[in-house]
């Protein structure tokens, strides 16, 4: 009877933990795979994969009974992680590799040994999916199990060939890209001396991204009070709202915010990539992430699609949009339930999820992006084409978006129709490099205004606290605020919203107090939802 134990790892939510592969292969009982430590379906038909692995692989099978323990074993674990260490495990316990160092005995027909060095097989983790045959497949959530495991001491990791890119972005960790279980065996023993080991400084992995081939809003005629709006929105990362007919260019619009967000920081960079690698949308040929995200769900995604979920959890679109863009097209068109279990984490950039197994918590700092038509036929308030909607269909279809939702909406802007003869005579408008420059120079004043302040990076972070704090008004200033409180019967999460796009606006400036001009702009994003919604 012998054991063995090798490290391995998992995920839950956007964590990852280590998990101890325990092999013992003793002589007593039937001959079979037994594997316990919370297995979900998954983990327990490793079983087949790895039986039959290892005998394509060429090696005898085990005739006795092989109990797998995965510890810790209060977390319940799943999917194909496990199929390469239970393998390794099965192999080691079994006597079939060899972990002594020295000179192997010469068999009869072969070549004389040469002296092999093993690797400490305490010393080395491993993940991977295998097939039938023998071969490993990528699997999910490698940057972040490589985070941990270089955090517990681990200095080697064996991973699939397609993942090893993204390993190697963790920097200290020798990572070994393997396509075959046998392969993956004679590394350990020392018999493969081909393989090489990847290492790579995550200072030449990252790199600037590059925006020229992005579409540009100099691309976009006309709207230029569309355009100034979405400019403030991005600077402080105030969510924004688009109403308009169909083919005024809302749509349009908001693909281009991409192009004038500002490059991501090294940090946000691997924080956007591992939430991508969990969810499995990490492309092979991109082991760290550049570009800033930008989701556009369709409006018939559920709230688990929306937020996240399962019996293990999984990220949903508004954790896929974390440090990016949400844009919600057609935003009444979304089922108002959806629409709901957005004003959590609208407000506190965050998602828990609960479940038995315990709970897990999704970052989700995002620019909430969306765009709609005035009413169904999408034609209300258009000189070029008439409505043909009653009073009653056009007061159900707004009445999908609640009040509570709109005030969580900082910027209310409307985007009309063009006239054709406009199209032709409208000169080239602002390029999406100019834009970019203003976001950059208004967020590095917010930097320098919150440094210290680790959960508040931008003005649409504040509090009640920081906007008492920053966001003075001088009397003429206060005044104007006071009157159009009380004529236009904002709410209080209303006011402090409009102090905030205020603030930004004076970023924008280069002014260290908000004067009238910039609340008076603030105030006319705000109008849509007290005329429209009423």
């Amino acid at each position: 009877m012998a054991l063995s134990k090798i490290l391995s790892g998992a995920i839950f939510g956007i964590d990852a933990f280590c998990v101890e592969v325990e092999t013992d292969a003793g002589m007593a009982g039937d001959p079979q795979i037994v594997i316990v430590g919370l297995p979900d379906a998954a983990v327990r038909e490793s079983q087949y994969r790895v039986s039959s692995a290892v005998s394509n692989c060429g090696y005898e099978p085990f005739r006795g009974r092989i109990t797998v323990n995965l510890a810790p074993a209060d977390i319940r674990k799943e999917g194909p992680f496990f199929d390469l260490p239970i393998a390794m495990g099965i192999l080691v316990a079994s006597g079939a590799l060899e972990q002594d160092s020295g000179t192997r005995r010469r068999k009869p027909g072969q070549p004389p040994p040469r002296d092999l060095t093993p690797m400490d097989i305490a010393d080395v983790a491993m993940i991977g999916e295998l097939s039938l045959a023998g071969e490993v497949r990528r699997v999910r959530g490698v940057l972040p199990i490589a985070m941990k495991l270089k955090e517990s001491g681990i200095t080697t990791f064996l991973v699939p060939e397609e993942n090893a890119a993204e390993a190697a972005v963790v920097e200290g960790l020798t990572v070994y890209p393997v396509s075959s279980l046998r392969q993956a065996a004679q590394i350990i023993t020392g018999e493969d001396v081909l393989t090489k080991p990847i290492r790579s400084s995550i200072d030449q992995i990252y790199a600037k991204h590059d925006y020229s081939s992005e579409p540009d809003f100099a691309e976009v005629k006309g709207q230029e009070m569309a355009k100034r709006a979405i400019e403030i929105a991005v600077s402080g990362g105030h969510n924004i709202l688009m109403v308009g007919p169909p083919g005024t260019g809302k749509s349009m619009l908001a693909r281009r915010i991409p192009s004038i967000l500002p490059p991501m920081t090294l940090d946000e960079a691997l924080e956007v990539t591992k939430i991508h690698s969990i969810a499995g949308l990490l492309p092979s040929s991109a082991p760290l992430l550049f570009t800033r995200p930008f989701r556009a769900p369709h409006h018939t995604i559920s709230d688990a699609g929306l937020l996240g979920g399962g019996s293990h959890p999984t990220p949903g679109e508004v954790t896929l949009s974390h440090l990016g863009v949400l844009f919600l097209d057609e935003l009444p068109e979304f089922h108002r339930s959806v629409l709901e279990v957005m004003r959590q984490p609208l407000e506190d950039g965050t998602v828990t999820i609960s479940r038995v197994a315990g709970s897990s918590h999704f970052p989700c700092r995002f620019i909430l992006v969306a765009a709609m038509n005035p009413c169904p036929c999408g034609y209300y308030g258009d000189a070029n084409r008439p409505c043909r909607c009653s009073n009653m269909q056009i007061k159900n279809y707004r009445s999908r978006i609640s009040g509570p939702l709109l005030d969580r909406i900082d910027i209310h802007i409307q985007v009309p129709a063009t006239k054709f003869q406009d199209l032709q005579s409208i000169p080239e408008g602002e390029t999406s490099a100019k834009m970019r420059e203003t976001v950059i120079k208004a967020r590095g004043v917010q930097t320098e205004r919150f440094a210290g302040k680790r959960k508040i990076l931008l003005n649409a972070m504040m509090g009640r606290r920081e906007i008492e704090k920053y966001c003075f008004l001088d009397e003429e200033t206060r005044e104007i605020l006071r009157f159009a409180m009380s004529d236009m019967h904002f709410s209080p999460r209303a006011h402090d919203r409009i102090l905030k796009v205020a603030r930004t606006i004076a970023d924008i400036d280069n002014s260290t107090d908000i004067r009238p001009i910039h609340l008076q702009e603030a105030l006319q994003y705000r109008t849509l939802d007290r005329t429209m919604w009423v």
